[in-house]
């Protein structure tokens, strides 16, 4: 499976972005798919992320501001970020979880904001 990530850039403040994520190859059966992040210094942390059955969870930091959506027949998963803060500055990287525990994860897109 590859991951093909993009929309990253520079954004100020209060701007929006959208981070897409193509999935490809041997795609059979998804229990997740979503986005991470990794800030300077710090570890990677979950943004979002959809399950099977349905169900996202969502950062508490981005809860409100951060929508993830999906479109089935593309195999793409896609983060719409608003009202982006100077500490949502991070590499994203996309996930996918197959069955059987199988972990994919894309190259990572970097989102810088500016105050």
């Amino acid at each position: 499976v590859q991951l093909q990530a993009s929309g990253g850039g520079v954004i100020q403040a209060g701007g929006s972005l959208r981070l897409s994520c193509a999935a490809s190859g041997r795609i059979f059966s998804l229990n997740a798919m979503g986005w991470y992040r990794q800030a300077p210094g710090k570890q990677r942390e979950l943004v979002a992320l959809w399950r099977s059955g349905g169900s996202v969870n969502y950062a508490d930091s981005v809860k409100g501001r951060f929508i993830i959506s999906r479109d089935n027949a593309k195999n793409t998963v896609y983060l719409q970020m608003n009202s982006l803060k100077p500490e949502d500055t991070a590499v994203y990287y996309c996930y996918v979880n197959q069955a059987l525990g199988s972990v994919y994860w894309g190259q990572g897109t970097l989102v810088t904001v500016s105050s």
